[in-house]
This record gives structure tokens, sequence and C-alpha cells, in this order.
């Protein structure tokens, strides 16, 4: 462990020069430019988050934290930081509630020791979110080298995340066909009234399908991940993240963006690994948590409302039959009638329990990437399958992603399952 943080120290900079200079390939230049006239004045700046998570990263190396602690108190600090950011997103939830309460006039005083609380919570978190961070770093990290997913004994790069705000999404996506071509990074408070203006001026400017969504976690390095109460979804999503700044080492991940096919390979290898590792993760350090948790997946960001009746409706599925059906009137060149089609759905969605603010071609071209288990957003999609094909006939996880991770197109990939 101790040679892991001293790796840290010369390998970081390094990392940060490949991740902020050309790790991706570059977007549609004209279709970014034009969109960037009105997002601007409220885009995401990387540069200065990377320099302060870098900062923050490189004080918990120094320190070496998880090495003088042992391994039951780890998990005892890992624990009681999300029962501390639970009790601080239930708080921050009531206060909203309290000032959007008409019937409370001075909302000052109604407040105030709900803020004396939550200044409380912000100031043991802050105290204790350090070596939380450290313990789950080194804990996937451990539950790597299990997996054979190691260069010399050590994850390459190193398993590092710093939890904070994240930035929106801005999908763009064409009309004619489900197809994200760009998207762009917002800051995490722009509103929801400025969200559907950027949404609306783009489509209308550029005649594509926009939708602005929200992010669980980005590979920059160190990845960012989004704040959350859920244990097992955080675990899983750095490691998800991991798993791309490890492919942003090789072929495949450098390759992100130069097609779709690529960029939903990268996102189903990651969501194929997360689902592999988080619960190795779980059973390692925390066995005690296995039969409370939730099967483990990719995170959804779909809100579920209180269903009408006790019917069962089957989500998944009636995406899966929503997008394939798009695809088809799309192909058709039926257009406004595969648009007009996917808003009967999504009020066919509301009236089921599902408040999805808006369905679009680039609704499907962002959630459909994530093709690690059949159906859903991704329809009849033939890279997901083709994915998950490899890694069905590989002799290990580790197999799998030395194997993908040096490929460079979809065409290679179908041909490696003998497609």
């Amino acid at each position: 462990m101790k040679f892991l943080y001293r790796l840290q120290d010369w390998f970081l900079p390094v990392l940060i020069l490949l991740y902020m200079f050309g790790a991706d390939a570059p977007q549609p230049r004209d279709t970014f430019d034009r969109a960037r006239a009105y997002t601007r004045a409220v885009q995401f700046s990387f540069e200065a988050w990377t320099a302060d998570a870098v900062w923050v990263k490189l004080q918990q190396s120094a320190l070496g934290l998880p090495n003088y602690m042992a391994r039951e108190d780890q998990s005892v600090v890992v624990m009681e930081y999300f029962r501390v950011t639970g009790e601080l997103l239930n708080a921050e939830n009531r206060l909203t509630i309290l000032f959007a309460d008409p019937s409370i006039s001075d909302k000052e005083a109604a407040t105030k020791h709900l803020r004396a609380q939550l200044q409380k919570l912000y100031t043991h978190q802050q105290s204790i979110a350090p070596l939380a961070e450290s313990v789950i770093q080194a804990q996937v990290a451990v539950t790597l080298k299990e997996f054979g997913l190691t260069f010399g004994g050590q994850t390459a790069p190193p398993v590092m995340y710093h939890v904070s705000p994240l930035p929106l999404n801005l999908v763009i996506s064409r009309r004619d066909k489900i197809e994200q071509i760009a998207a762009i990074s917002l800051q995490p408070d722009v509103s929801l009234d400025q969200q559907i203006y950027i949404e609306d001026n783009v489509a209308k400017t550029l005649n594509y399908s926009t939708l602005v969504v929200p992010v669980g976690g980005l590979a920059v390095y160190p990845a960012m991940v989004m704040e959350t109460a859920n244990f097992q979804w955080q675990v899983g999503t750095v490691v998800h993240e991991w798993v791309h700044n490890f492919l942003s080492l090789r072929p495949l991940g450098i390759l992100y963006n130069a097609t779709p096919e690529l960029r939903i390979i990268n996102e189903t290898v990651a969501s194929i690994v997360e689902t592999e590792i988080g619960p190795r993760v779980i059973q390692n350090f925390y066995p005690h948590l296995r039969a409370s948790l939730p099967a483990p997946g990719p995170a959804s960001w779909t809100q579920s409302l209180p269903p009408a009746d006790e019917a069962p409706f089957d989500f998944g599925a009636e995406l899966n039959t929503t997008r394939v059906r798009a695809d088809e009137l799309l192909a058709a060149g039926k257009i406004e009638e595969a648009e007009a089609y996917m808003e009967q759905r999504r009020q066919f969605f509301w009236d089921n329990g599902y408040a999805i603010r808006k369905l679009n071609q680039a609704y499907f071209s962002f959630f459909g990437a994530y093709a690690n288990v059949p159906g859903g957003a991704a329809g009849e999609d033939p890279i997901g399958p083709a994915v998950r094909a490899l890694r069905e006939q590989s002799a290990s996880l580790a197999d799998f992603l030395n194997t993908i991770s040096w490929m460079t197109s979809f065409e290679e990939l179908l041909a490696a399952v003998g497609q």
C-alpha cells in the first residue's frame, strides 16, 4: 500500500497532462462552437476543478491516511461518512421545503435550528471525507488486484476520485438518427429554466435534438463523483470511472469520441466492470451490508413516482419498446412522427409513475450508451450484445478488459466475437 502512494507522487502529474490534453478525440467543432453561443457563460471549468482536486489528493497521498488504521476501523469511518452525508442531504431537503412553504413568514427564524444543525453536519463531513475517500480508493485498488487488473502489482492508473457537485451535461443528438454528436459540460447550479432555454435555442439554431442531463461521475483525473448517501452506488461509480481512466491510457479510451460506436463500447465496458467489481468490494470489506443492499447496477436518472395502483410495470421493457419503434420511424425518414411518438410515450411513462422531463433522440443517445444489460434505452443496437458476448467468451474479467481496451473500431469487436 505504501508503494501505491509513492507511485502517485510521480504518476499523478503525468496523468493530469494526459487527461487534460488529448485523452478524447475532438468533438465536431462546428456543432460545438455554434452551441457555445448559448452555453459559454455557464460552461464548467475542468481546469479549476482539477487544480483543486489534485491539491486535495496530494495532501491525502502525503499523509498516507489508511495506512495508520486497522481494516475494521477504516470501514467504520466510511460508514460514518455515509451516515453523516445521509443526514446532511435530508436536512438540506427539509431546509428547501421550509423556504418554499408559503405559510412561513419568518423563514430565517423558522430555519435557525436546522441551519445550525446543517453547519455541524458540514463540519463533521468535511473532517472525515478525505479519510473516507482514501479508504475507498485503497479498497477498490485491492479488489482490482484480486481480479488481476494491475501492472507490476499496482493499479495503473492508481484509483483516485473526489466527491463534489458535478457539471450538468448538454447532450446534442441528430434528429434523423439517435446518435450523440456533441456534449457540453455546464455548471452544476444552472437552473432548470436556464437548462430549458439552452436546450430549446441550441435545438432551434442547429436543428438537433438536445437535453440537459445530470451525471453521477466523470473520468477526469482524479475522477469526479457525485455526493450521495448510497454507499453501494458510490463504490460502483468509483469503479466505473476508474475503468474510464484505465481505458484513457489505451486506444479504446483515447478514441472515446471518435465514433458513436466507440463511445457506446467504452460506456458498456465500464458498466460491465462496475457490476462485477463493485459487489466484490462490499463482499470483501462490508459483508454485513450484502443482505440489506439492492442488487448492484448502473444508476437511473429517471425519477420514480409513487405508482397509481399496484399493477406491475416494467420500465426497462417499455423503454426498450419505445427506442425500437423510434428507431424504425427515424429509419423511414419520419422524424416528426417519431418525435410525436416519443412524447406520447413520455406521457405514458408519467401515467405509470415515471417522470421523464423530455423523451427524445438526445435522451436515448445518452442513456442508450450504457448497454451492459439487454433491453432498456439501447433498443436493438448491436453494440451492447457484442461487448457482452466478448465478456462471456473471455477467460476472466482481466482478459476481457485487456483485450477490448486495445480495440479501435466496432468492426474489430465484431471480428473478435465471430460476427
